[in-house]
């Protein structure tokens, strides 16, 4: 396996820590932390780059806050400054361990993401007659901080780019979930350092790196159809019992990693029954949104409406949001569905009125489907 040294000079260059801090303010340069820190940028960059060059460097506290869509989930939010740090780190030694990730990792990497993966599926599910499908429990609150560090020294070298991986994964331990494995004992340190807050871009990487060794396994050890999307995955075959062979395997490779399986949402499925996969129902010939996704507009475009209505929100914004929508439902058969919905609203302040007509109007040449 190729080694990496003397990364360091580059991640902390004020070339790319401008860069860096560039990538972390992408549409949020407004907001008053980063506002304050762009004022005085070259300084602020040059602070950093000293800190980082002395290793005097301390990653900052976290803001924690819940998101509710489409779970109750915990998003921890870095310091501005240490979001800079993430992107300096990522932009270095992501390409290099990029290119030992599968073709069939999809979260989180140029050209991939949900779509590619929903396409991908289709193209899988008309070669297999079933589909298990899984999905690892408390994923980000389990990854174990000792054996992440293992996997990333095993490619990366460089002293001082190990001590910064380590400051910034030791910031945040999760204490609230236990696991025991076979061997453990009362006194196990296995679970004293474990968890990567969700939100951070160096945790969407490190998931990714966590689990590629288990991408390996299943792609050329086990050499079945597979597609992962962070802790959401899919294994295809034409034989059941060999699909309930697989996931003891599975349950095997993952305790090595301290993670397991959850038995509640890994079960083996008729590929020509359709399966609620990233967001769609996906059969072999057609695809639809999910029930609660379609909810969520419903819910989403009657406070559109209502925010419109007392001049809080403009049709611009209006139609920035919709139109993320719109993107997503297009991947599905829902010509008919969206013509419904976005039909059924209208935006009116006053005299001034803004139908979601034009929003359905973009889509004029496109094809009716289901």
């Amino acid at each position: 396996m190729k080694t990496y040294n003397n990364l360091f000079d580059k991640i902390i260059s004020f070339s790319n820590l401008l860069l860096a801090s560039q990538k972390t303010q992408k549409g949020k340069r407004f907001k008053d932390g980063i506002a304050l820190f762009n004022l005085n940028l070259e300084k602020e960059l040059i602070k950093l780059q000293k800190e980082l060059q002395e290793m005097t460097y301390h990653h900052g506290e976290y803001r924690d806050f819940f998101v509710y869509d489409p779970k109750r989930r915990l998003i921890s939010a870095a310091p501005y400054r240490d979001r800079v740090v993430h992107h300096a780190l990522c932009n270095i030694i992501e390409p290099i361990f990029n290119k030992a990730f599968i073709y069939d990792s999809y979260a989180n990497r140029k050209e991939k993401g949900t779509h590619a993966a929903i396409n991908r599926y289709t193209e899988f599910a008309g070669k297999n007659k079933y589909v298990l499908q899984c999905d690892i429990q408390k994923y980000f609150q389990s990854v174990n901080h000792e054996i992440l560090l293992e996997i990333i020294s095993k490619k990366i070298t460089c002293v001082k780019t190990l001590w910064l991986i380590r400051e910034i994964i030791n910031t945040r331990c999760d204490e609230n979930y236990f696991f025991y494995f076979e061997n453990d004992d009362l006194f196990s340190p296995f679970e004293k350092k474990k968890g990567i807050p969700i939100g951070n871009l160096t945790s969407q990487f490190f998931a990714n790196v966590y689990l590629n060794g288990f991408d390996h396994f299943i792609k050329e050890t086990i050499k079945c159809p597979y597609i992962r999307y962070v802790d959401d995955f899919v294994v295809f075959g034409n034989d059941k019992e060999q699909l309930h062979e697989v996931k003891n395997q599975m349950d095997i490779y993952l305790a090595s990693l301290r993670l397991k399986l959850h038995e509640r949402k890994c079960r083996i499925y008729q590929i020509k029954d359709g399966l609620n996969f990233l967001g769609y129902r996906i059969f072999p010939e057609y695809r639809l949104l999910k029930k609660d996704n379609i909810l969520r507009m419903k819910r989403k475009l009657k406070k559109l409406s209502h925010q419109y209505k007392h001049g809080s929100i403009s049709l611009d914004k209006i139609h920035q949001s919709i139109q993320s929508w719109i993107g997503h439902a297009s991947h599905a058969d829902t010509y008919n569905l969206r013509s419904k919905l976005l039909g059924s609203v209208a935006f009116q302040r006053g005299a001034t009125r803004g139908a979601s007509r034009g929003f359905m109007e973009q889509q004029s040449g496109e094809r009716p489907m289901r």
